[in-house]
């Protein structure tokens, strides 16, 4: 007993005596908590296949739409029938909403629910789509609305606001997709789309007629999925790049131009070969938003899965590279 005694008497003199390793103990007590309370957010859905992610911020909520890749494991294209929509509170739980809107409600188009963005003006919200048109050859885009933001939506126009006869810049039949709109500060909407090029024109205050003629964009190796977002006094312009397809940017003081290429974003996103991207500001902090094929095993260029990671700038304005993580957002 007085042995066993005069054994706790040391340790507890040891310990008094250097209180560093107690320190250093509970610190690593306190990481590995922290480690365990990491969770794998990437990617935000995993209970379906989502591509071409856009987002807004409205009523301290962000709002999710994406299209729903359904192509059996034994198709290697595109199986596209509907657009679907998601909301948080906090950039990590995520509530789906019944099914806002289907190539179905458009009964001028015949397939192909590719990429859409959103956008809310004067409390209606309006979503640019593409599809295939039904009687005018290869890709269109069309616009529906709503006086939600999930839905549902309806066809506005009863006719595409874009058709592949209007755009003459190159023979291809897809160059009219992935729509993506912007409301400038003097009030001036403005739509861009485009595959090898890349389209604008302006929009009506009604939102759902052109005003004015279609204009490109000279932009190095672009692909199709432009992306138009403004900080500070800094327009930026971020696209598909080159293929399997990287995220590029381009900056400049004018929505109109010129515009200075300053580029990649972001890398090849997993095994996907196409990378579409929403950025978005949210509750003071930014957000890249994209897909890759990271649902396994079955993931891939034509299975993919929305993701989102944080997005930082340097101080003159440009963009810090993307770091594409499976923890996402915490």
């Amino acid at each position: 007993m007085k042995n066993t005694f005069l054994t706790l008497l040391f340790i507890a003199i040891i310990t008094s005596c250097n209180p560093k390793k107690t320190d250093e103990a509970s610190t690593v007590e306190k990481t590995e908590n922290i480690q365990k309370e990491v969770k794998i957010n990437n990617p935000v859905i995993k209970d379906k296949f989502t591509a071409d992610p856009a987002a807004i911020v409205y009523n301290d909520k962000v709002y999710l739409y994406a299209g729903h890749d359904e192509a059996p494991d034994d198709f290697n294209f595109y199986r596209m029938n509907e657009w679907l929509v998601y909301s948080s509170a906090d950039m990590v739980t995520w509530e789906e909403h019944p099914v806002p809107l289907k190539v179905s409600d458009f009964a001028w188009a015949s397939n192909d629910a590719w990429a859409a963005q959103v956008i809310e003006r004067n409390g209606k919200f309006y979503w640019y789509v593409t599809v295939s048109h039904a009687t005018i050859d290869g890709k269109a885009i069309g616009v529906a609305v709503s006086d939600s933001p999930i839905g549902p939506f309806k066809d506005a126009l009863g006719k595409a606001i874009v058709t592949n006869d209007m755009t003459k810049q190159t023979a291809i039949s897809w160059d009219d997709i992935d729509p993506s709109v912007y409301i400038d500060d003097d009030g001036q909407a403005y739509l861009f789309w485009g595959n090898t090029i890349c389209y604008y024109a302006k929009l009506k205050e009604n939102m759902i007629e052109l005003d004015g003629p279609i204009m490109t964009i000279e932009l190095p190796n672009f692909t199709e999925a432009p992306w138009i977002h403004k900080k500070g006094d800094w327009y930026y312009l971020s696209f598909a790049y080159q293929f399997p397809e990287k995220t590029a940017y381009a900056m400049s003081k004018s929505i109109n131009g010129p515009w200075e290429f300053k580029g990649i974003l972001n890398e090849v996103a997993g095994n996907s070969n196409t990378n579409h991207q929403a950025i978005i500001e949210f509750k003071g902090k930014d957000y890249f938003i994209y897909h890759n094929g990271s649902i396994q095993p079955n993931g891939g260029s034509f299975r993919r899965s929305v993701c989102i990671d944080e997005l930082n700038y340097n101080d003159d304005g440009t963009m810090q590279r993307i770091v594409m993580t499976s923890e996402g957002i915490q």
